[in-house]
């Protein structure tokens, strides 16, 4: 099974006061601070239902983008990887999170000069996939894959052409099935597998959270719901336009185990 098939547990951590103050190349307006606190509390709703014990950290101050909790660390079934960020106005964010998942797995931890971003690390079909990207360079993506391999995981580096990372353009559906951006349709990594290309204006949605049996969906994209449907697959949308205005979605803001 993938691990995306048996999550008990999602970390989150709340929306500081200064959230709106984050990295964004979105160019889409700041986001609304109150409505971003409910969209953020939808998600967590929606985690909890579909059985994951929910782990809430507090706000991070200084630190706008922390509730994108999943780029400071990646979970495998046997450790824990601290990332080194590649936007540097993000270091410092993983201090708070490393004891907290201490308390779960062995903490591992990539070293300068390499950064990772956990937006760039996607786990699909017993392979993981490490974007380079602007956020993730070679030498951070190989130190990963270094801490796999010793742990008898598969993995594969995957340049990223467009996006802020990798997820931001494939994630896995299951059973063999992908779901990708144009840029990425023709990627080597992903040949054997079965992929659902969205359309140049659906891209968003191609961040789409599968767990426990279901897909969360971002709201707005009704096509890529009936499409998602039609492989008989549950789906479910999640309001999430202030976090878009972020360059955030749906698998940054949760680690899930």
């Amino acid at each position: 099974m993938n691990r995306s098939d048996t999550f008990k547990t999602a970390i989150i951590r709340t929306p500081g006061p200064d959230s709106a103050a984050g990295l964004t190349t979105a160019g889409l307006g700041p986001p609304d601070p109150a409505l971003l606190s409910r969209q953020h509390e939808a998600y967590a709703r929606a985690l909890a239902a579909a059985g994951l014990e929910i782990v809430r950290l507090p706000p991070a101050p200084g630190f706008p983008d922390a509730y994108f909790v999943e780029d400071p660390a990646v979970i495998a079934s046997p450790i824990a990887v601290i990332t080194r960020p590649g936007a540097a106005s993000r270091r410092g964010e993983e201090e708070s999170l490393a004891p907290v998942l201490a308390r779960y797995k062995p903490v591992a931890r990539i070293e300068a000069p390499g950064t990772l971003e956990g937006g760039d690390v996607l786990e699909a079909g017993g392979r993981w996939f490490i974007g380079v990207s602007e956020r993730t360079n070679e030498e951070g993506a190989r130190q990963l894959g270094a801490l796999l391999s010793s742990h008898g995981e598969a993995w594969t580096i995957v340049p990223v052409p467009a996006g802020l990372h990798l997820k931001s353009s494939v994630n896995d559906l299951g059973d063999g099935r992908l779901i990708v951006t144009p840029d990425l349709k023709s990627a080597a990594a992903f040949r054997g597998y079965s992929l659902l290309v969205l359309e140049p204006d659906e891209c968003y949605a191609a961040n789409v959270l599968r767990v426990n049996g279901r897909v969360l969906l971002p709201a707005g994209f009704p096509s890529v719901r009936r499409k998602i449907a039609a492989l008989g697959i549950p789906v479910q949308e999640i309001d999430v336009s202030e976090v878009r205005k972020m360059d955030g979605g749906l698998t940054c803001m949760s680690l899930r185990f």
